[in-house]
């Protein structure tokens, strides 16, 4: 194994904390270095449709990833729970069905994915100009969805036993390579969009290949063996109580994006790009909020399983203080550098215009994600995921949706779409914090581990 294993259960939480986050957050940097790399390329050296084509794109992706990802959790949390135990065989049967999912849904969004392309961009109103390239970008993009998929999948088995370094290698391998194949893909050889979709394909099934070399050559109790790849019905039903809820809250979540996208898209091509730069850059401090909530997921998760209930309310108290000061120095800098920000990604004035705009806009109520994030990561941890599912939807969904039917209509403002977004984030941060202080959320929270 390249990297070492973090010691989850033991010592000193603050430490354990920032050495297993660390890694996630550089790895996460450099995952948003992926579509970073795509919209900086075509923003620079193709043209503005090029970049709404892009960011039209992203929405779409989310979708369908995003419900993947959310099995994932449920997976990573059944898996940190039996190392946290020490069952070792459960811990074996829950990986291999975990890969059988994987190799299903690989398939299945192949398939769905390059199916849906054209309607969807159709159904949620990309402008005629941005749609052939929009179409080409996904279509590609969908056509290697399977090497996303396995290595996300087998990062999170790596994260879910303590190892977030070894997937962090991989990642940056990719992603620096990606850089690369976008350069010469469209500088050089001058495809386009279809030259960026490339590249990221290749690059993932780079990092595919790597971290799944890792599991099957590992000697540890974890290793994969190609021919135990198969459903074990128990672990299947343990991973989708878990994970089923987180998948379903990211999908119908990004199909509720995939519809403001539509709102966004009425406003034309200047908006759509600069959305798409303030995607980029909030995801850049969104990648500290998915770190911190992995990393308490596999904490609260590992300690679950030993029974360290205190270690857990310790452990979710310094994460959030951790994630909140950094997430207070990135919206500072947001919100008074916007301008500079987005005009990295192009020097149209009227994209740059908008874009610091919404990104002024997302910072005024940052500070309230760290509280959605972690308090979230933990109670999936505690396999209780369908509780942040319910608080999300409510308002990323819901009330979102709602908001955008009765002001858009009324003020047809670009600020007054972007402005559902701060308000749903405190709606549900505020949501979350009276469930957590007030319910008995860790009881019977040891139930998932079957066998103690």
């Amino acid at each position: 194994m390249l990297g070492k294993q973090t010691d989850l259960i033991e010592g000193n939480i603050f430490k354990a904390l920032l050495v297993f986050a660390v890694p996630l957050l550089i790895g996460n940097l450099f995952q948003q270095l992926y579509n970073t790399a795509d919209s900086y390329v075509v923003g620079n050296f193709v043209d503005t449709n090029a970049l709404a084509a892009v960011g039209a794109s992203a929405s779409v992706i989310q979708m369908l990833v995003g419900f993947f990802m959310g099995l994932s959790v449920g997976a990573g949390v059944v898996i940190a729970q039996y190392f946290g135990a020490g069952q070792k065989e459960k811990m074996s049967q829950a990986v291999h069905s975990a890969l059988a999912l994987t190799v299903l849904l690989s398939a299945l969004f192949t398939v769905a994915g390059i199916a849906l392309t054209r309607p969807l961009l159709r159904a949620i109103g990309v402008p005629q100009e941005v749609l052939p390239h929009s179409t080409l970008y996904l279509t590609i993009y969908f056509a290697g969805i399977t090497f996303l998929l396995f290595y996300n999948m087998g990062s999170g088995i790596l994260r879910a036993i303590g190892n977030s370094r070894d997937p962090l290698i991989y990642l940056a391998i990719a992603s620096v390579l990606n850089v690369i194949l976008d350069v010469l893909l469209v500088c050089v050889a001058r495809l386009g969009v279809a030259g960026v979709a490339l590249g990221t394909m290749i690059a993932q099934a780079v990092s595919a290949y790597l971290v799944m070399r890792q599991l099957i050559r590992t000697r540890e109790d974890y290793r994969v063996e190609l021919k135990k790849i198969r459903f074990h019905r128990e672990m299947i039903r343990q991973i989708l109580m878990v994970g089923l809820p987180a998948a379903l809250q990211q999908s119908i979540t990004a199909f509720s994006n995939v519809v403001v996208q539509s709102y966004i898209n009425s406003f034309g091509t200047a908006a759509i790009a600069g959305y798409s730069t303030t995607i980029r850059i909030d995801g850049f401090l969104q990648l500290v909020l998915q770190s911190f909530n992995m990393t308490i997921t596999t904490f609260v998760g590992q300690n679950i399983g030993a029974r360290k209930t205190e270690r857990v309310k310790q452990g979710i108290f310094i994460a959030w203080v951790m994630c909140s000061a950094i997430i207070l120095v990135g919206s500072v800098w947001m919100n008074r550098e916007g301008a500079l920000l987005v005009s990295l990604f192009t020097d149209d004035a009227a994209v740059i215009a908008n874009g610091a705009a919404m990104l002024k806009m997302f910072s005024y109520a940052y500070w309230s994600l760290p509280v959605v994030q972690i308090l979230s990561g933990a109670l999936r941890g505690a396999g209780k995921s369908s509780i942040p599912m319910f608080f999300m939807l409510s308002c990323f969904v819901a009330i979102r949706q709602i908001y955008l039917a009765i002001t858009v209509p009324m003020t047809h403002n670009l600020l007054v779409v972007i402005a559902g977004w701060p308000l749903t984030w405190v709606l549900c941060a505020a949501g979350m914090a009276v469930y957590f202080f007030r319910a008995d959320w860790m009881k019977n929270a040891e139930k998932l581990v079957q066998g103690q």
